[in-house]
């Protein structure tokens, strides 16, 4: 299923960050998540702070429709939390699918419109927090007009954008207080202003002044903003903000990406990456250990060729641009003739289920045959290896190692991991 059939625009995303802990006191280190739709016993994901704050918290992640299915929820009365059977994890609600791109030009001074199976929905901030007080989230996305990810944004629109954020923070944070379901709730402030630097810092100077818990970059999705606009104003919107607040980003999953942001003060990331490296029949393959050895860097070379260039046949390397014009090179297209008979597995070393069980030509056979159990497969792995990563991450950052991770991560951007080359 594409990412549109997967989500409603309220999804669920299940977090063990603490809510209104100060930046760099919150621990990460959990067990056992729901990861998409596939369970998965792991330990690490896609936050990067250092110490847990309070106590021991499950981590769990799972993204669901909501916005379409408050009515049940609102007769059940007592949150999603518990209606899934999970009511000691930490729910975040946001309002777009990652994943999929929403129509442009349907937002107005008093509604936002979401885009569910059922089509249309237009959300004013009234109705917005009555799905909110269904939910019963620890977190929430205040309401806000994003619509300025096209790249074709002119100034006054980035304004416009600005404004109705504001307004709808406003109403949301009035509303907020009247509501004894949400007591226990945080809400984020939304930093809009498309690529005008002026309404990003006017966004996040007025949010800051608000009561809400913790911040939102939003509209950094896709490539409509060039790489240099999007890190510049990435900087100087974290430097408005306070330090004693978490700041989640929306559409940057890319570890060369996620890598940048870190550096300019961003400490939660989605996890719909690993989720679009599944859909296009890829595998995540790339490395994060900034501490290997010689030894291990060798065995490392071993199981590959030397070189992207070296990487298949020239109509190998023509099938995987047209595999998808997305694909990154820290993942391995596993559509490629050159995996019928390559019996190792998707990640040597890799601890997952289908590492530990099945094979690069297995998973091939399974994604020509169109076979469900494919996407299942790819996805244990994905999440697994991607949450690993950020594992790594925060042992950098212990470490003092960041610069070494980084290093790491952007010579696999330029080139591809070793992982990725096949024995010619």
């Amino acid at each position: 299923m594409k990412g549109s059939d997967l989500y409603c625009q309220l999804f669920l995303l299940v977090s063990s960050f603490v809510t209104a802990c100060p930046r760099q006191t919150l621990v990460l280190d959990q067990e056992g998540f729901i990861l998409g739709r596939v369970w998965l016993t792991f330990q690490t994901g896609p936050i990067v702070l250092l110490q847990l704050f309070h106590s021991f918290q499950p981590h769990c992640r799972i993204t669901k429709p909501l916005a379409e299915l408050h009515d049940v929820l609102e007769e059940y009365k007592e949150g999603a939390a518990k209606f899934i059977g999970m009511p000691d994890t930490v729910l975040y609600c946001s309002l777009q699918d990652p994943v999929a791109p929403c129509p442009s030009g349907y937002n107005t001074n008093k509604t936002v419109s979401l885009w569910g199976s059922s089509g249309r929905m237009e959300m004013t901030a009234s109705k917005f927090m009555d799905i909110q007080r269904a939910i019963q989230p620890d977190w929430f996305q205040c309401i806000a007009d994003g619509d300025t990810i096209s790249g074709e944004v002119t100034r006054k629109r980035a304004k416009k954008s600005v404004d109705r954020s504001l307004s709808f923070l406003d109403a949301c944070l009035q509303l907020l207080e009247k509501a004894p379901e949400l007591q226990g709730s945080v809400m984020f402030g939304t930093i809009e202003g498309g690529d005008v630097l002026e309404e990003r810092l006017r966004s996040a100077r007025e949010t800051a002044k608000r009561p809400v818990g913790g911040f939102l970059l939003d509209g950094f999705q896709g490539h409509a903003m060039a790489k240099e606009t999007k890190l510049n104003l990435i900087s100087s919107v974290t430097a408005e903000l306070p330090e004693d607040k978490p700041r989640i980003i929306h559409g940057v999953g890319k570890p060369d990406e996620v890598l940048e942001c870190i550096e300019r003060g961003v400490d939660i990331f989605e996890s719909f990456f690993p989720f679009q490296v599944t859909e296009r029949g890829c595998a995540l393959v790339f490395g994060y250990d900034y501490r290997s050895d010689p030894k291990a860097a060798a065995a490392l070379k071993q199981n590959g060729a030397q070189g992207l260039e070296k990487n298949g046949t020239e109509e190998d390397q023509e099938e995987v641009v047209k595999a998808d014009p997305e694909m990154t090179p820290f993942e391995i297209f596993l559509k490629e003739k050159r995996y019928y008979d390559d019996f190792r597995p998707l990640l040597e070393g890799c601890t997952c289920y289908c590492c530990q069980r099945h094979t690069r030509a297995y998973l091939h056979h399974l994604l020509v045959s169109n076979e469900l159990l494919a996407g299942v497969l790819l996805m244990m792995h994905n999440f697994q290896h991607y949450f690993s990563f950020f594992s790594a991450i925060r042992d950098a950052l212990r470490d003092n190692k960041l610069d070494q991770l980084k290093k790491l991560i952007f010579s696999q951007a330029l080139q591809g991991p070793e992982n990725a080359k096949i024995d010619q």
